[in-house]
């Protein structure tokens, strides 16, 4: 368990290197009520996937000023996200996958 997320990198690495798709998260129930999997022990790993995703691209998002101030305030207070950019993308991100699964 101490090195489950330099060994998730590592096959993150290896995958994106090999042009395989990086698997989409799913929640831990999903994998506790596969019979496969019963009596394993379960934990869960924080894994940032941006590195994974390729290049990254500049654009121009245009919000209101009111948007931006609270999206800035919640980056400074969640140091988590780093930047404006961190966050819109990790938004953007679990709200693609969420409407995924509703689908």
């Amino acid at each position: 368990m101490a090195n489950a997320k330099e060994a998730i990198d590592g096959w993150l690495e290896v995958a994106v290197e090999c042009g395989d798709p990086i698997p989409e998260a799913t929640s831990i129930e999903h994998h506790m009520d596969n019979p496969d999997f019963t009596g394993w022990i379960w934990a869960v790993v924080d894994i940032d996937v941006t590195p994974y995703l390729g290049k990254s691209h500049k654009i121009n998002v245009t919000l209101p000023d009111l948007l931006v101030k609270q999206i800035d305030d919640f980056v400074a207070r969640h140091p988590g996200d780093k930047t404006r950019s961190g966050f819109l993308s990790r938004v953007a991100m679990a709200e693609l996958a969420r409407n995924k699964q509703a689908s």
